[in-house]
């Protein structure tokens, strides 16, 4: 039997430029309690603070929105999948007839914008009435002129420009159509994921096609592939996602990951015997770390741009969520990842300038970036920050 053991150092990963290609900031109109909101200056690692309603998983699901729409021209499928376009509107179609966004991004280009606008269109769907984008200089970035890609159209047209540069209507220089597919690259690969279906019919459970390795899904159903390839391919990362997991979980000793007729089970095997142990019989928080403890350790080339975690922490020992924020972390200087949570051991380790609280007060979601400045004097007290915030000190009270 072998045992994962720790590694020297916690396995170095190439950095392509000082700070990854990211959202700067991000300013959302309409959906759902989002009335007027907007995320500014957004770090690497975004920690959303909040009780229950206040709007965190709606700005997880607008970013799947949008996610949809630019990386796949799947808005309809949204939409019909989420209750149709009344549902998606702030206090419905008679109060808040559209939805509009715009997004400062950062790119190998520079800074890129992108906006747009959907109104709401019979029988309960949206087409779009603005959808423009411009690429800017770093110093005059709102000296730049918008590229409009027109209107009435009922999925995005940025992603057919930036694949086809004949599109007919648009007449743009290739510096144009870099920044359609860096916009596309970018926001069309912000990846939800959310861990919370663990029950008996629960994907993780299954047996999962071996080949389906490439991502690792947002519901971690092909979690066993995704695995088996490491393995194969990384074994002193594959032997650092046990150990990591054997941190958390002292009876863990590595996974089983035997291929039978091209599909992959997800079965581990404990130190303290050699029957393995199947997912259907391992805990919910177990199985939840060992999703979470893999994709934050992944390899970069099998990570999307920008990762959306939404209550990350359900389910864990605090032992768990201190070594889970320590992961993302890590991970954000590579990727910029937004995490939804309650959570006051992660609001302990990534402290003041990286939380926003999110409050609702009839119906409407505001967000507060809590200002190192102007909350530093809380640090000299004798309590934690989690502590603090917990007690309603900085909103978002949960």
């Amino acid at each position: 039997m072998t045992t994962a053991t720790a590694p020297d150092a916690a396995l170095p990963k190439p950095y392509a430029h000082p700070r990854p290609a990211g959202i700067d900031s991000v300013r959302i109109r309409g959906f759902r309690s989002l009335a007027d909101v907007e995320l500014a200056d957004l770090p690497n690692a975004a920690i959303l603070l909040g009780a229950n309603g206040a709007g965190k998983s709606n700005i997880i699901r607008f970013f799947e929105l949008v996610s949809a729409m630019v990386g796949e021209r799947r808005l309809g499928e949204f939409v019909e999948r989420n209750g149709g376009a009344d549902d998606q509107l702030f206090g419905g179609r008679r109060v808040t007839p559209r939805i509009e966004a715009e997004f400062a991004l950062r790119t190998d280009q520079g800074r890129i914008d992108y906006r747009f606008a959907l109104d709401y269109a019979h029988p309960d769907r949206f087409c779009f009435a603005e959808e423009a984008f411009r690429c800017g200089d770093a110093e005059r970035p709102d000296a730049a002129p918008w590229q409009y890609l027109g209107s009435g159209h009922r999925e995005a047209q940025l992603p057919e420009i930036a694949q086809d540069p004949e599109y007919p209507g648009v007449n743009l220089q290739s510096a144009g159509r870099d920044a359609a597919r860096a916009i596309r690259r970018l926001l069309g690969s912000c990846a939800v994921y959310q861990f919370d279906d663990t029950s008996h019919y629960a994907n993780l459970k299954k047996g999962w096609d071996v080949e389906d390795n490439a991502r690792l899904r947002g519901d971690a159903g092909n979690l066993a592939a995704v695995l088996n390839r490491v393995q194969q391919e990384d074994k002193r990362l594959y032997e650092f996602i046990c150990f990591q997991i054997g941190c958390v979980l002292p009876d863990f000793d590595r996974f089983d990951l035997a291929e039978r007729y091209g599909k992959v089970m997800l079965r581990w095997r404990p130190k303290w015997g050699d029957k393995a142990i199947g997912a259907h019989l391992t805990s919910d928080g177990s199985l939840r770390f060992f999703a979470l403890a893999t994709l934050l350790l992944l390899p970069l080339e099998m990570l999307d741009e920008v990762i959306l975690l939404d209550g990350p922490e359900v389910g864990l020992h605090p032992s768990g969520v201190d070594l889970l924020g320590g992961l993302i972390s890590s991970l954000s200087a590579d990727r910029q990842l937004i995490v939804a949570t309650q959570s006051p051991v992660l609001v302990d380790v990534f402290g003041l300038g990286k939380l926003f609280t999110l409050d609702l007060k009839k119906g409407r979601t505001s967000i507060t970036w809590l200002d190192p400045e102007e909350h530093r004097h809380w640090l000299e007290t004798d309590f934690f920050l989690g502590e603090l915030w917990a007690s309603g000190l900085f909103g978002g009270r949960p």
